[in-house]
């Protein structure tokens, strides 16, 4: 599979991870975005051995959008840095099946993570906060396009947030209706600091149009 180079230097890779692609490799063997990314830099360069590229933060399997990667490991380390301060930021656009009425909204729950891999909102969670903005509603559909800003990382946070509000996002399978669609969550923006010339570097990359991403124009929003 070819995939979307959006920058590189001699520190960073930037590209856009393919709906339904695992980000590393997991027990199903099944292909990942970083051993292709490793493969592609050996080629590229004619490397000899082992190539080192850092995964610094991960995209749910069914979800596309903009990852970084570091090719050295102090830009791992300073890219890491980053996530744990919260200065890399991911932005998500998002579809629920249902009307949100509210123009935008902050929500701070608890999230826990349980044995068979799903989340809840839980009392005995890890806080996870979230700010979204309405930016379409389709009436007819039922659905509404939202811009979506963790301030958090929990596992699968979007999801089980929206779903525990009565708005699960479109096409998810393990929160939502069960549909056979592909989920509409996508990391259109991600935001960070180069960690060695220490400039902003933002990247934007629109969701493909499929399923319900076509009830909206959501091109008018990727900029």
């Amino acid at each position: 599979m070819k995939i979307n180079i959006l920058y590189e230097d001699n520190h960073l890779l930037v590209v856009e991870k393919p709906i339904n692609m695992l980000s590393q490799s997991d027990n199903t063997k099944d292909e990942d975005l970083h051993t292709l990314l490793k493969k592609y830099l050996k080629e590229k360069y004619h490397k000899p051995g082992n190539v080192y590229l850092g995964l610094v933060h991960r995209l749910d399997r069914p979800v596309g959008g903009v990852m970084v990667f570091a090719k050295t490991s102090k830009a791992a380390s300073r890219l890491s840095e980053q996530v744990r301060t919260h200065k890399l930021k991911k932005i998500y656009l998002a579809i629920t099946d249902g009307i949100i009425k509210k123009d935008s909204d902050t929500w701070t729950d608890k999230i826990k993570r349980l044995d068979n891999g799903n989340s809840i909102v839980s009392s005995d969670g890890k806080e996870a906060i979230l700010d979204f903005t309405v930016l379409e509603r389709n009436y007819e559909a039922n659905m509404t396009l939202v811009k979506v800003n963790l301030h958090t990382g929990r596992h699968h946070q979007i999801r089980v947030q929206f779903a525990s509000k009565n708005y699960p996002l479109a096409g998810d399978q393990r929160y939502g209706k069960g549909n056979k669609k592909q989920i509409a969550l996508f990391a259109y923006h991600l935001e960070f600091y180069h960690p060695t010339t220490k400039e902003k570097m933002d990247f934007t990359v629109c969701p493909p149009k499929i399923d319900d991403w076509t009830k909206f124009t959501v091109s008018r929003y990727v900029q």
